[in-house]
């Protein structure tokens, strides 16, 4: 596949609760993907957070002009943040993207290939399919994530390989037309499912991963 190198704008929407250690290094991985043919818009949305995390997304807002920081009163869920950033998003193209260090932003550029040569509607990254670095950890997380990924594919006929990954990327005209109902981590399988019922064109791709342990703050 042949990237046409033609200037679009990528929005990435960044859910935020606690995260004070990791969200500057995050925005700063995000802002270092831009080029001449890729504008960001970037998306903070701030669940509610309780730590220095609002203070610091206002911080880098101040800096630069292509964030914007979104702000609940209280912590409703990723998928609420998720919610209110896909309705803020001004972008060609919407992806998702934690405000913790596990995924690495390099790989939206990868990512968005099959959609600027407009051969899918969805991508998703997989952390189980070979690219990249991979940290090893917990085995029943793996196993769980497996079954999870399996029960969706019964139900959306799609032969995913990790249907609750963090990197999803959307053409515009698509995002436009999710209604997440979803507030916290039940999301994941409801963008699956309305994928699925829209018949798009779904592509998945490898991704790096590098996963936190509870002890370094994973949710």
């Amino acid at each position: 596949m042949k990237d046409t190198k033609k200037s679009i704008t990528l929005s990435v929407v960044i859910p935020c609760f606690n995260e004070e250690k990791t969200l500057k290094i995050c925005v700063g991985r995000v802002l270092a993907i831009a080029d001449e043919s890729l504008s960001l818009d970037v998306l903070i949305v701030d669940d509610c957070s309780t730590d220095q995390s609002l203070i610091i997304a206002k911080e880098l807002s101040s800096k630069h002009p292509e964030i914007r920081v979104f702000h609940h009163g209280k912590n409703e869920g990723k998928g609420a943040a998720l919610r209110t950033g896909f309705e803020q998003a001004k972008g060609d193209f919407v992806a998702v993207q934690d405000a913790d260090l596990e995924y690495d932003p390099l790989d939206l550029k990868r990512l968005l290939i099959p959609l600027r040569n407009n051969e899918a509607d969805v991508v998703l990254g997989s952390r189980f399919l070979s690219y990249g670095a991979h940290r090893v950890l917990y085995y029943w997380h793996y196993l769980g994530n497996k079954f999870l990924t399996f029960l969706s594919n019964m139900f959306t006929d799609l032969n995913l390989t990790d249907m609750e990954t963090g990197y999803k990327v959307f053409r515009k005209e698509v995002f436009h037309k999710i209604k997440i109902k979803e507030n916290r981590f039940g999301f994941e399988p409801e963008i699956v499912a309305k994928i699925a019922q829209m018949r798009l064109r779904v592509y998945e791709m490898g991704i790096s991963y590098y996963g936190r342990t509870y002890e370094e703050g994973k949710k």
